[in-house]
């Protein structure tokens, strides 16, 4: 059985406990929203279209910083060096917490403060519409053969360990290419390069409306709301269950009222209608935790990944 590394800790968004009339005033005009995602990757899609909306509950100018390298070492690193005034946030997603795990980077996630959670995001199994591939059972049958070539994220992300874990449940020994950002991994399996992908709805959304992929699977521990017909990993027969995080992290000594004014503007935002149709859209669920209780759910989320991973003879 593989391990299921969870959100646990999870609070549930409630909508009707959020409102701001106003704007807040903010001690920054400008406030960089850091990602390690490449332009059209699943963090970069996060922050472009939160700070459509962020601009109704904060007072501030939102832009959007694309650090790619290392898998995340060199966002952490521009952000660990940056000041804890709230005018600079990374993307929190799982990428973050295996890069730290798994090499040895100078500045690792307990650089930084985790702020708040906004959502659960659903990781899928794609294919090209046109490839022989009609369900997960197929694509495992071709990867006995030894054939299989799957995509990935980089080698620290959740999509990876994904791959991997399935791989594991599925007893194949599939090559799992890795990619700094989704839009190469998209070319490579519209291509044919790659069997399959494994990312997120939000990313894939033009190719869905465009017909040009189909989904085989989810991870996710139940079927995606908007995609009824699409079965999870584990109906399908093998064991994995995984759902990746998205939130925001601080350079550490973020005052607390500036962690106040996210909680606020967090609900604030989760619960404008506008908004709701863009993040349903994409299959996010809504995941709020806010800046007192975010460290203990990331805390959480080291201490299962990193028992897996020893578990797995990953790490020591």
């Amino acid at each position: 059985m593989i391990h299921v590394i969870g959100v646990g800790l999870a609070l549930s968004f409630a909508s009707s406990t959020a409102s701001l009339a106003d704007p807040v005033d903010y001690p920054h005009d400008v406030v960089t929203l850091v990602t390690h995602s490449s332009p059209g990757g699943g963090s970069d899609v996060f922050l472009r279209e939160l700070s459509k909306y962020l601009g109704k509950q904060i007072k501030a100018t939102f832009v959007v910083e694309n650090v790619q390298g290392g898998s995340g070492a060199k966002a952490m690193a521009r952000m660990a060096q940056s000041p804890a005034d709230g005018s600079i946030f990374y993307a929190t997603t799982p990428t973050y917490i295996y890069t730290s795990l798994l090499s040895a980077p100078e500045y690792k996630y307990d650089s930084l403060q985790p702020v708040v959670n906004f959502f659960t995001d659903s990781e899928v199994i794609y294919t090209a519409a046109n490839s022989p591939y009609n369900s997960l059972q197929d694509v495992i049958a071709k990867a006995k053969e030894g054939m299989g070539k799957w995509g990935a994220a980089n080698p620290a992300s959740l999509e990876r360990q994904a791959a991997e874990q399935l791989k594991a449940a599925a007893g194949v020994n599939a090559a799992v290419v890795t990619h700094e950002g989704g839009g190469d991994m998209m070319i490579n399996v519209l291509n044919g390069t790659l069997d399959i992908g494994v990312g997120e709805v939000q990313e894939l959304r033009s190719q869905l409306e465009g017909k040009q992929i189909r989904l085989l699977a989810t991870f996710n521990p139940e079927r995606m709301k908007d995609y009824p017909d699409v079965p999870t990993v584990k109906e399908s027969g093998y064991d994995v269950v995984l759902q990746k995080f998205r939130g925001l992290a601080a350079p550490k000594g973020l005052p607390d009222d500036i962690g106040a004014i996210w909680d606020k503007a967090t609900q604030a935002v989760l619960a404008d209608p506008e908004y709701q149709k863009v993040y349903q859209a994409e299959s996010l669920v809504p995941n709020f935790i806010d800046h007192a209780k975010y460290p203990a759910f990331v805390n959480d989320f080291v201490d299962k990944t990193a028992a897996f991973l020893k578990q797995s003879g990953v790490i020591q």
